[in-house]
């Protein structure tokens, strides 16, 4: 069981979707994560990040991502956001020889926009996003349902989803091409785009007035276009964060 050095990845869109909202209009904290990646040969590392969380009429800024709403009401938003996608992929932090031999992965910035529904029963987003560097070249689309149960103290949002990534996407992250091949040995492999569900859980507990701790997680079924990958060895990832926050 492996866990890559990015602070998240596979379900890039990751940290603005999974982390908690702040409980007031603006919070700081300090955070950890740390992604389970299915890369081969890649090791354990957990990475600490500061915490800034906005949410005001105009525009919100919430972990790695930021956006400017086009509307919101109580119950509708829709925004146009951009997000820190670190999904990267570095040979020479593999421990496997082959994976050594292939090409670098960088991260990018994805730039799209989300629609949410806010009802008695519950949450709907969904999201579209595109790769604004050119790295990837590719699209995601993801859409989920959350119901937020409080507890007292404890405020519990499970949720679930279904996450998109284009061909490109996928190529750019999971394909080996000819040269990759033979150089390294692998099979040469092409990626087509691929529909990954996902469950998640995040737990938030008020410490004080203004204190508050979280842990999140997200468990995503791997597609088999990422499965079947020779870069690849397992049939998921999973994504994990917790941290404390102070809100004003």
């Amino acid at each position: 069981m492996k866990l890559s050095h990015a602070v998240i990845g596979s379900c890039a869109l990751g940290m603005i979707l999974i982390a908690p909202a702040a409980n007031a209009a603006f919070s700081v904290g300090a955070s950890a994560a740390v992604e389970m990646y299915p890369y081969k040969g890649i090791d354990t590392d957990v990475r600490p990040f500061p915490m800034i969380n906005y949410d005001g009429d105009r525009f919100y800024v919430r972990g790695i991502g930021a956006g400017v709403y086009l509307w919101k009401d109580a119950s509708d938003q829709v925004s146009l956001d951009a997000y820190y996608s670190p999904l990267r992929f570095r040979p020479n932090k593999s421990d496997d020889h082959q994976m050594k031999q292939l090409d670098k992965r960088r991260a990018t910035v994805m730039g799209g926009a989300t629609y949410r529904h806010i009802a008695s029963w519950g949450t709907i987003r969904t999201s579209v996003s595109a790769d604004m560097l050119d790295n990837n070249d590719g699209f995601r689309a993801d859409g989920a349902y959350f119901y937020p149960v409080n507890l007292g103290d404890w405020k519990l949002t499970p949720g679930i989803g279904m996450s998109w990534n284009s061909s490109d996407f996928n190529d750019y992250y999971y394909g080996v091409s000819g040269h990759e091949a033979r150089r390294s040995g692998m099979r040469q492999y092409s990626a087509s785009s691929s529909w990954s569900p996902y469950a998640e859980l995040t737990a938030n507990y008020k410490l004080a007035s203004n204190w508050n701790t979280f842990v999140s997680g997200r468990y995503t079924q791997l597609d088999n276009e990422i499965k079947d990958s020779p870069m690849v060895n397992q049939s998921y990832s999973a994504l994990f964060v917790t941290g404390v926050n102070y809100s004003f």
